[in-house]
């Protein structure tokens, strides 16, 4: 019979539950050094060495012993050599309270040093009620017992000053004896010990035992456990030292918010542990290194003043994590070691079922010896450096050491077994077979490459197909509105800004509103062929996470208005990130639709990212007039009416927006396999008249609609100043993406160049009447020809992309009509997905051309009225191409050119995983 079936469901749990208990008390114990270690500094007059020191001795301590106690639970049973452990280190906690000198307090730590060895008890103990099936998540809700030690930062510091360090050590001493008794009470042996079973478990020898720990692997579990938790043990004794130094605070408050690390690190383990059971060990332990690496980062860095010698003078700036940011950068970096926490021992009873307890010590204690040697190297660091950050680079180097580590045992064992042709003889849990481990059922994958992908056959649309492509079009949209808005913010950004302190002039300022429309029109260029290269999932997620850069930038530079106009140029130029992510948008969107619904699709897709400008131009204007993110988003700003803003709002708000849409195309966005393709298999759309005759007519739409969707707040404050025209902003852009949502249909219906035409017409009309009513300085009117010129220019955004397909589908067939009707097909798709990304990346720059022009004209003759007049006669060309190349008979007589396209290199590489 299975030694797991022998209990009950009612002992598990109990088990599980007073060994959880036992354990959150033995850690406050072993920990109690970190908060009355303080008052004992100031009392005994200690340095940061003896601090450290002194802080770190019951850690080492409760390491070095859990070798020895996991030996002896497989030996003796758990439940006696717990409850052992808790009435030793409850009698050694209370002696403390008599020790007087620094000596004395040494030995003391020792002694209760011996209640951080009930961790591999523990392990032993509990892992024994369950199937390996179950330990993961077992042994994460026993490892949260951790959470003591923030008990211990929570209740202490209130004891300590109400009644003296001495109190909190003869009352946690009290709440070990207790413990101890309960526990006895509620719980039986494991099973491994009842029936006669510890008289097989009595013959091992300690020699046997110790002989598995000769494995290297076990060393390599050890090594990431000093990581997740050692680390986790040093910055828990460290941080309430580290909070008051560095940051200024009291006892009472740097002991709240250290348990504020200690709480998420300790209790997610919990979920780590679930995490581990449904998707395997080995990827947590990958997420968990990854995003540690990242935290420690941004933690290692001190605060720095920059120097740079500027044409004008010396140009200087300061950089530094304030408290709010710390505490949230300390919280990801213990969620996610938490997880670990719980991976690494997820591994043991697996790999070494008869050796939980010797190998678990092991483990159990290099992490414990973690939390010894770290304080006491972080006092010996800030001591020789003076910086207070050095032991965040300590923990940098060392997770990085454990993730190369990994990573290069991982792929020399795969490797190995392929060369040998035995994969199937790979160890239980196949360390990276796709991030899951033998055993483990992983549900079918949402995101993920797609081998099988035909939308133009109807059984496969209706069943498959259309699903799959209506949410990758809601994550592209969402994305795309996210990208539109980083890119247009400076047009509410730059007009604000001289009422907040900064002495730019009207031609810098119009500069800051071109900038974004120069560098995200030529990072379209660039965008519109990466989608075949990297997979639309890919670039979509990492072109998403991109726009955090300006997002941070803008919150953090307008807040000072000596910051220097070259950080504005900067930061105006990476606000383009967004420009450039509608050619890949747009690309990638293309491959998932028929023929038939393209048209539709593009338009919802463009139309509702376009939508991003009006829900800018709307959400920021209200955004910064509120401390939107309190104490985290910085102090207000006065403006020159007197009023207080929060300028540095109008680029914090998109942070947890993007970060939600990352995760988003993460998680939920495919690849078309057949799709994919080298540059050189998309180059030849530059060597057909069509791509550059589209270039031109979209740039007479998409380039109007974004250049006013830049230029028109400053501009109509210049016209217009007794207007407040950022009321009415976010109107025309709002038209504009909704008529190009909600016309696509129409160009479907009667003809992208049918309709595209008539737009060039009205636009003609609607630019004269601008002109007109800007001469009468009628506000209504001008602003009526404004939202009538982004109404038309919304509709032939959708018509003439609607164009593009069967364009490219006639040229490809009228220049290589040799070639299979399936490899046309194929190139037609391809080409008209680059040339939809190259003619947007031409058209956009559209957003400095427009605001250029305005800047320019008054500059030059005091008006925009001759950039308005040039506008219309562009306009003009626009409907003269149009009517010649499209409407009039044989349109496609440009198509017969040079591109001709070959025959693939190979056939697309099916790769198998689901729809």
């Amino acid at each position: 019979m299975n030694r797991h079936e022998v209990t009950t469901n009612s002992e598990r749990k109990m088990a599980l539950g007073a060994s959880t208990a036992a354990f959150t008390v033995c850690f406050a114990v072993w920990t109690i050094f970190s908060i009355i270690g303080l008052g004992l500094k100031q009392q005994l007059g200690l340095s940061e060495t003896e601090f450290g020191l002194l802080v770190g001795t019951p850690i080492l301590t409760g390491s070095l012993t859990r070798v020895f106690l996991g030996i002896w639970s497989d030996q003796f049973g758990g439940r006696k050599v717990m409850a052992g452990v808790m009435v030793l280190a409850a009698v050694a906690t209370f002696l403390t309270s008599y020790a007087h000198t620094y000596p004395q307090l040494l030995i003391a730590a020792l002694g209760v040093g011996i209640a951080g060895g009930a961790f591999s008890v523990g392990v032993s103990y509990v892992s024994s009620f369950y199937p390996s099936g179950k330990q993961g998540t077992a042994l994460g809700i026993f490892g949260a017992g951790n959470v003591g030690a923030a008990v211990t930062k929570f209740l202490a510091p209130f004891v300590m000053v109400a009644a003296g360090w001495q109190s909190v050590a003869q009352i946690w001493a009290g709440a070990l004896i207790v413990t101890s008794g309960l526990f006895l009470l509620f719980t039986k042996e494991d099973p491994d010990h009842r029936a006669g079973a510890n008289k097989v478990r009595a013959r091992k020898t300690m020699k046997g035992e110790l002989a598995v720990l000769a494995n290297l692997q076990v060393w390599r579990f050890a090594l990431y456990y000093f990581f997740v938790f050692g680390a986790f043990v040093g910055l828990s004794l460290w941080l309430p030292r580290y909070l008051i130094g560095a940051y200024g605070l009291d006892v009472k408050t740097a002991g709240m918010l250290a348990a504020f690390y200690s709480v998420p690190a300790s209790l997610f383990r919990i979920y780590g542990g679930t995490l581990s059971d449904r998707y395997g060990a080995r990827a947590v332990m990958y997420v968990t290194f990854a995003v540690s690496v990242v935290c420690l980062f941004m933690l290692s860095y001190p605060p720095t003043t920059y120097l740079i010698q500027g044409v004008k003078g010396p140009i200087t700036f300061h950089t530094e994590m304030s408290l709010i940011p710390f505490l949230i950068t300390l919280f990801a970096l213990g969620f996610f070691m938490s997880l670990g926490k719980a991976a690494v021992f997820k591994h043991i009873p697996v790999y070494y079922p008869s050796h939980v307890g010797s190998v678990g010590g092991l483990v159990g204690m290099v992490g414990g010896l973690g939390g010894f040697v770290l304080p006491l190297t972080f006092g010996v660091l800030l001591d020789v450096t003076g910086v207070w950050t050095s032991c965040f680079v300590l923990l940098f180097a060392i997770v990085t050491v454990a993730l190369i580590w990994m990573h290069v045992s991982i792929r020399t064992m795969e490797n190995s077994a392929a060369r040998q042709g035995n994969e199937a003889a790979l160890p239980q849990l196949p360390e990276m077979q796709g991030l899951g481990e033998a055993g483990v059922k992983l549900p079918a994958p949402v995101a993920g490459p797609i081998a099988d992908w035909q939308p133009e056959n109807e059984a496969f649309w209706k069943s498959k197909g259309r699903p799959v492509a209506r949410r990758n079009l809601a994550i592209s949209t969402y994305n795309l509105l996210l990208s539109f808005a980083v890119w247009m913010v400076w047009s509410v950004v730059v007009a604000k800004l001289p009422a907040i302190g900064f002495k730019f002039t009207t031609d810098q300022l119009f500069w800051l509103a071109a900038l974004p429309g120069l560098s995200g029109a030529t990072l379209r260029i660039f965008y519109a062929f990466l989608v075949p290269i990297f997979g639309g999932r890919l670039w979509t997620t990492l072109s998403t996470a991109s726009l955090l850069v300006p997002a941070f930038g803008i919150g953090y530079a307008v807040q000072n208005p000596q910051t220097p106009y070259l950080i504005f140029l900067v930061l105006a130029l990476l606000c383009g990130l967004g420009g450039g992510n509608f050619a890949s948008s747009m690309a990638n969107i293309s491959y998932f639709f028929p023929k038939s619904q393209k048209g539709n699709a593009l338009a919802i897709n463009a139309g509702l990212g376009n939508l991003g400008v009006s829900v800018m131009q709307f959400l920021v204007p209200v955004a910064i007039t509120m401390s939107l993110f309190g104490a985290l988003g910085g102090h207000s700003q006065s403006a020159a009416a007197g009023t207080q803003l929060w300028m540095q709002n109008a680029g914090f708000v998109w942070v947890p927006l993007i970060l939600a849409g990352t995760l988003a195309a993460w998680f939920g966005m495919n690849d078309i396999v057949s799709a994919r393709a080298s540059f050189a298999d998309q180059s030849t759309i530059f060597a057909r008249a069509h791509t550059w005759i589209m270039c031109w007519l979209y740039t007479g739409t998409f380039g109007t609609f974004i250049g006013m969707s830049a230029g028109f707040p400053l501009f109509a404050k210049l016209a217009f100043p007794e207007v407040n025209a950022l009321k009415y902003a976010f109107v025309g852009p709002l038209v504009g993406a909704l008529s190009r949502a909600g016309t696509g249909w129409l160009a479907d219906r009667l003809g992208g160049a049918v309709v595209s035409l008539w737009v060039f017409v009205a636009q003609i009309a609607a630019t004269i009447g601008m002109v007109y009513f800007l001469g009468a300085h009628s506000f209504p009117g001008f602003f009526a020809m404004v939202v009538t010129l982004f109404l038309v220019s919304g509709v032939g955004n959708a018509s003439t992309f609607q164009m593009v397909p069967g364009i490219m589908r006639r040229a490809v067939d009228e220049s290589a009509p040799e070639l299979p009707a399936a490899h046309r097909q194929q190139q037609a798709e391809r080409e008209s997905a680059a040339v939809i990304g190259f003619t947007s990346a031409i058209a956009a720059y559209g957003a400095f051309y427009i605001p250029k022009a305005y800047g320019s004209s008054i500059a030059l003759t005091g008006s925009a009225t001759s950039a308005l007049w040039g506008f219309v006669a562009f306009y003009a060309s626009c409907a003269a191409v149009t009517w010649l190349f499209y409407l009039r008979r044989q349109p496609m007589s440009v198509a017969r050119t040079s591109a001709k396209p070959k025959a693939p290199s190979r056939p697309p590489v099916p790769e198998p995983v689901p729809a």
